[in-house]
């Protein structure tokens, strides 16, 4: 049965395209969203640019047919724009009759469901509104068409139990067929069915159907640093494959995301060369109460931004044997061309060939900002995003709804991707404690 579906601002602020998300069904959109919808169209943040992205759509639609009776969309819905009058705020309860935005659009909703038989639901990602849509009898709905439940996430790891004999084989051969299908580029752990202390790290080649041995870091480290767990040894191997192209890391503060994504990529630019630079981007979020306007010039603004970043590169320099060649401080290396660092504020319109790009807390990023970072990849470049989802300072997304989540779930199954959940703190016991206690 057919649905009816009041849409909220902050719906198509988030996604423009949400008008082809409801398949068949009809699409109500209240007069007071237009007119909300057009305060935001000069801001040159991603939700003025999704704000205009709407703005077009509908001049297209209007194009068709009168937008008040409704027009078809290709989906086979059927859209409308609903005008708000006098009339339908005297269908709320005397605590909801005040010309706010919200209550408009609860009054259009009732004013629906009072002339369809269909069912009505109002969708916003508004929490409070749902509450009140709610209280007065309407069906409320988040909208969930790009949300990733974190239970479901892919860990991008797997445990293989196998006979004694097949492991030896594995290490004397160096691979293995695999009978179970895996995602390609999956982190198997090989263990032996009888002695589970018997075991083998590998990643699942789908095109061979084996098993394969991972990438393993120099003795002396990557910059001084060794994975000190499982898990970091996959993602050393993931980051140090020229042959994937996109790395997903995802786990708590302390997990060592940053800094391993930093040391393979000063190993794979500065000494083996098969990258021009390491990019190294954030997202611009403060943490608590902003601090204004910084003063001074572009790169004074951004130091404290990119602080995080430096620190990890001062700690891997550090860790550098004073003898060695490569002990020197991070402006040097960015002096030398090695390594850059910059805010993805300006990466829109850029192409960025053979350079090893690391976007550091990416679960602050919308799905359509990540698209528009990894489509900014040219030829020979490698990409990795970092973050934890449990850690966003953006008020627009959630757990569910970031960009890094979306990335895991949509590249999971490419020949070009690999994805490592990292669990456990390696920063520090006090780090640890309160990553799992707080």
């Amino acid at each position: 049965m057919k649905k009816s579906f009041i849409l909220d601002t902050n719906v198509l602020l988030h996604d423009p395209q949400a008008l082809f998300r409801f398949e068949d069904n009809d699409l109500v959109i209240p007069m007071t969203v237009i007119e909300e919808i057009d305060r935001f169209k000069k801001e040159l943040s991603e939700t003025g640019r999704n704000a205009r992205q709407f703005s077009r759509i509908m001049d297209g639609l209007r194009a068709k047919a009168k937008l008040i009776e409704g027009v078809e969309l290709e989906t086979g819905g059927h859209l409308r724009v609903d005008l708000y009058t006098e009339e339908h705020m005297k269908g709320l309860p005397p605590e909801l009759r005040t010309d706010r935005g919200d209550n408009r659009i609860l009054a259009v909703a009732l004013d629906v469901k009072s002339r369809s038989e269909k069912m009505v639901i109002l969708v916003t990602k508004d929490t409070n509104l749902r509450i009140k849509a709610d209280a007065i009898g309407l069906t409320a709905e988040d909208y969930e068409s790009d949300k990733v439940s974190l239970e479901d996430l892919y860990s991008g790891t797997a445990q293989v139990f196998l006979p004694r004999d097949d492991i030896d084989r594995f290490y004397s051969q160096g691979f293995l067929p695999i009978k179970e299908e895996f995602l390609p580029n999956q982190c198997l752990t090989l263990m032996d069915a009888a002695n589970p202390s018997h075991t083998a790290l590998a990643r699942y080649n789908r095109a061979l159907r084996q098993a394969v041995p991972l990438l393993r870091a120099p003795k002396e480290g990557l910059w001084g640093v060794h994975s000190r767990n499982r898990e970091q040894q996959f993602a050393f191997d993931l980051l140090l494959n020229e042959d994937i192209q996109l790395v997903t890391l995802v786990g708590k503060a302390g997990t060592g995301k940053t800094l391993l994504a930093i040391a393979a990529g000063l190993h794979k630019s500065a000494d083996e060369g098969q990258y021009s630079r390491l990019l190294v981007s954030r997202p611009i979020f403060p943490l608590g109460r902003d601090l204004g306007f910084l003063p001074g010039d572009i790169e004074e603004k951004l130091s404290p931004w990119m602080q995080p970043i430096f620190d990890n590169v001062e700690l891997l320099l550090g860790a550098v044997e004073e003898g060695s060649k490569r002990k020197r401080g991070y402006k040097e290396l960015v002096d030398l061309g090695i390594l850059e660092i910059e805010p993805l504020t300006y990466i829109r319109g850029r192409s960025i060939p053979k350079q090893y790009m690391i976007v550091d807390e990416a679960q602050n990023l919308t799905p359509h900002e990540i698209k528009t970072i990894i489509t900014r990849a040219g030829e020979g470049t490698k990409i990795i995003l970092t973050g934890d989802p449990y850690q966003i300072d953006n008020p627009y997304i959630d757990s569910a709804s970031n960009g890094l989540t979306y990335v895991v779930e949509k590249f999971k199954g490419e020949e070009i991707a690999g994805h490592v959940t990292l669990n456990k703190g390696e920063r520090s016991c006090l780090a640890e404690l309160a990553a799992n206690l707080l």
